[in-house]
Protein backbone atom coordinates (compact mmCIF):
# COMPACT_ATOMS: atom_id res chain seq x y z
CA UNK A 1 0.00 0.00 0.00
CA UNK A 2 2.95 2.59 0.43
CA UNK A 3 3.96 2.51 -2.65
CA UNK A 4 0.92 2.97 -4.22
CA UNK A 5 0.67 6.18 -1.93
CA UNK A 6 4.50 7.15 -2.65
CA UNK A 7 3.34 6.69 -7.07
CA UNK A 8 -0.23 9.07 -6.05
CA UNK A 9 2.01 11.37 -4.27
CA UNK A 10 4.02 11.95 -7.15
CA UNK A 11 1.33 11.82 -9.42
CA UNK A 12 0.03 15.07 -7.25
CA UNK A 13 3.24 16.83 -7.63
CA UNK A 14 2.85 16.57 -10.92
CA UNK A 15 -0.68 18.22 -10.90
CA UNK A 16 0.72 20.80 -8.64
CA UNK A 17 4.14 21.94 -10.62
CA UNK A 18 1.72 22.23 -13.41
CA UNK A 19 -0.78 23.99 -11.65
CA UNK A 20 1.81 26.26 -9.94
CA UNK A 21 2.82 27.50 -14.04
CA UNK A 22 -0.46 27.89 -14.78
CA UNK A 23 -0.73 30.07 -11.70
CA UNK A 24 1.51 32.49 -13.46
CA UNK A 25 3.31 33.44 -10.44
CA UNK A 26 0.72 32.75 -7.96
CA UNK A 27 -1.20 35.95 -9.65
CA UNK A 28 -4.05 33.79 -10.63
CA UNK A 29 -6.57 31.98 -8.18
CA UNK A 30 -7.85 28.92 -9.68
CA UNK A 31 -4.59 27.60 -10.53
CA UNK A 32 -2.80 29.00 -6.95
CA UNK A 33 -5.55 26.88 -5.18
CA UNK A 34 -5.34 24.08 -7.08
CA UNK A 35 -1.23 24.37 -6.73
CA UNK A 36 -1.73 24.36 -3.00
CA UNK A 37 -4.12 21.96 -2.37
CA UNK A 38 -2.01 18.93 -4.08
CA UNK A 39 1.00 20.02 -3.05
CA UNK A 40 -1.00 19.34 0.77
CA UNK A 41 -2.46 16.33 -0.35
CA UNK A 42 0.96 15.20 -2.70
CA UNK A 43 3.21 15.85 1.01
CA UNK A 44 0.75 13.68 3.05
CA UNK A 45 0.82 11.02 0.82
CA UNK A 46 4.62 11.14 0.98
CA UNK A 47 4.33 11.42 4.93
CA UNK A 48 2.23 8.14 4.83
CA UNK A 49 4.45 6.45 2.61
CA UNK A 50 7.56 6.78 4.74
CA UNK A 51 6.11 5.24 7.83
CA UNK A 52 6.67 2.30 5.86
CA UNK A 53 9.04 3.05 2.94
CA UNK A 54 12.81 4.23 3.67
CA UNK A 55 13.27 7.89 3.40
CA UNK A 56 16.13 7.85 0.46
CA UNK A 57 13.74 5.57 -1.35
CA UNK A 58 10.67 7.80 -0.79
CA UNK A 59 11.90 11.12 -1.06
CA UNK A 60 14.19 10.24 -4.26
CA UNK A 61 11.23 8.19 -5.74
CA UNK A 62 8.74 11.03 -5.41
CA UNK A 63 10.89 13.92 -6.68
CA UNK A 64 11.57 11.34 -9.96
CA UNK A 65 7.79 10.89 -10.34
CA UNK A 66 7.42 14.49 -10.20
CA UNK A 67 10.51 15.57 -12.29
CA UNK A 68 9.53 12.47 -15.38
CA UNK A 69 5.78 13.79 -15.04
CA UNK A 70 6.81 17.57 -15.60
CA UNK A 71 9.49 16.92 -18.26
CA UNK A 72 6.53 15.28 -20.37
CA UNK A 73 3.76 18.05 -19.45
CA UNK A 74 6.44 20.91 -20.51
CA UNK A 75 7.48 18.84 -23.47
CA UNK A 76 3.69 18.16 -24.62
CA UNK A 77 1.77 21.58 -23.05
CA UNK A 78 4.32 23.75 -22.77
CA UNK A 79 6.10 23.63 -26.51
CA UNK A 80 9.40 23.13 -24.08
CA UNK A 81 12.67 21.74 -26.22
CA UNK A 82 12.87 17.70 -26.69
CA UNK A 83 16.21 16.84 -27.71
CA UNK A 84 18.54 13.68 -27.40
CA UNK A 85 20.36 15.09 -24.14
CA UNK A 86 17.13 15.62 -22.45
CA UNK A 87 15.35 12.43 -23.27
CA UNK A 88 18.44 10.36 -22.32
CA UNK A 89 18.44 12.28 -18.81
CA UNK A 90 14.92 11.57 -18.04
CA UNK A 91 15.40 7.93 -19.30
CA UNK A 92 18.38 7.82 -16.33
CA UNK A 93 15.80 9.18 -13.74
CA UNK A 94 13.43 6.62 -14.72
CA UNK A 95 16.33 3.97 -14.51
CA UNK A 96 16.86 5.33 -11.09
CA UNK A 97 13.09 5.24 -9.90
CA UNK A 98 12.63 1.75 -11.48
CA UNK A 99 16.24 0.34 -9.57
CA UNK A 100 15.31 1.95 -5.80
CA UNK A 101 11.42 0.29 -6.27
CA UNK A 102 13.03 -3.10 -7.22
CA UNK A 103 15.72 -2.73 -4.45
CA UNK A 104 13.48 -1.44 -1.51
CA UNK A 105 11.66 -3.54 0.32
CA UNK A 106 8.60 -2.54 2.34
Amino acid sequence: MAWLYLFLAGIFEVVWSTAMKESDGFTRLIPSLITVFFMLLSVVLLAIAMKTLPLGTSYTVWVGIGAIGAFILGVTMFGESLNPLRVIAVLLIFAGVILLKVATKE
